[in-house]
């Protein structure tokens, strides 16, 4: 019998203005969406602004075949001024106080929360203690067998170490990159070890079930208690890499939840987001070669 949950991306809704205009973007968004794309029921959870950029948001998503619960509230719409190096790497500046900070946790999301199959959180969108509240309570309504996925995603100085530990408690599932790595090494004073034993010690000390390490052009690891993957990342054309790391977090996501094998799983993702890095925006289809691989 086909698993009819909902995967869930819960956080920020916003757009990036980039120097070509602008576009949907936050985490949620793109990893429903590419969740989606390999055929499961997929929710972009957020809050939006009552006001015009709230409404092309809704128009935005609805285009994407997207589906969301973002309840209006009385703040504007997130924005993020997005600016790109020559490498076509971002830098962010995310507007604060807006309408993703001030997500309620409604009757509404509770429902889906005890539905819940597998939910993607990040530490952004628990800057503010409203959001962070409505997150604490998703994840701890979720069934006992939900993939809790904490993609950790630093940005500016938006996260305490406090809010870091309490996600690792919440989670099972850790995707980090390496220079968030060396940042939690710091935070949680074992600058000294090397990445893997990092890795190796994060798992254990959270009795985590998997632990994702993305680093960029240097190949990516998947740890497991017991075992270890790594694919080198393949070299394309980028055009950009917004949302490469959501649409690896995506499809990993839903691979695993399609029964394929953990190192499967991971060798599909890095040709996802090698694929994404190649086109413009976060939400491009991916091709049938990986949707079908």
């Amino acid at each position: 019998m086909e698993d009819k949950r909902m995967i869930v991306g819960l956080g920020e809704a916003l757009w990036d203005v980039l120097p070509e205009g602008k576009k949907l973007g936050g985490a949620p968004a793109n990893f429903a969406y590419h969740t989606g794309q390999f055929g499961l029921d997929t929710l972009a959870v957020s809050a939006l602004g009552e006001d015009r950029l709230g409404d092309e948001t809704i128009a935005a998503i609805e285009e994407q075949g997207l589906n969301y619960m973002m309840p209006r509230v009385p703040y504007p719409t997130g924005t993020v001024q997005v600016t790109l190096d020559d490498e076509g790497i971002p830098a962010y500046d995310i507007k604060e106080n807006v309408a993703w900070d001030n997500i309620p946790f409604t009757d509404e999301m509770k429902a889906v929360a005890q539905n819940c199959r597998a939910v993607c959180f990040g530490s952004l969108a628990q800057r503010n203690v409203v959001s962070r509240e409505t997150i604490k309570k998703f994840l701890s309504t979720t069934p006992d067998d939900c993939m809790k996925i904490f993609d950790i995603n630093l940005r500016q100085n938006f996260y305490t170490k406090e809010v870091i530990d309490d996600s690792l408690h919440l989670c099972n599932v850790l995707k980090i990159n390496d220079e968030e790595l060396v940042v939690i090494g710091r935070m949680f004073g074992y600058p000294g070890l090397d990445m893997q034993d990092k890795c190796w010690l994060l798992l254990g000390k959270y009795n985590l079930d998997i632990l994702v390490l993305t680093c960029g052009v240097n190949g990516s690891y998947v740890f497991t208690p017991g075992s270890m993957s790594f694919y080198e990342t393949p070299k394309v054309e980028v055009a950009d890499t917004v949302g490469a790391g959501d649409s690896f977090t995506g499809t990993f996501c839903a691979c695993i939840l399609k029964g394929k094998s953990v190192a499967d799983a991971h060798r599909i993702a890095v040709d996802a987001s090698a694929f994404v890095c190649t086109q413009k925006g976060a939400m491009p289809k991916l091709p049938d070669t990986i949707l079908n691989a």
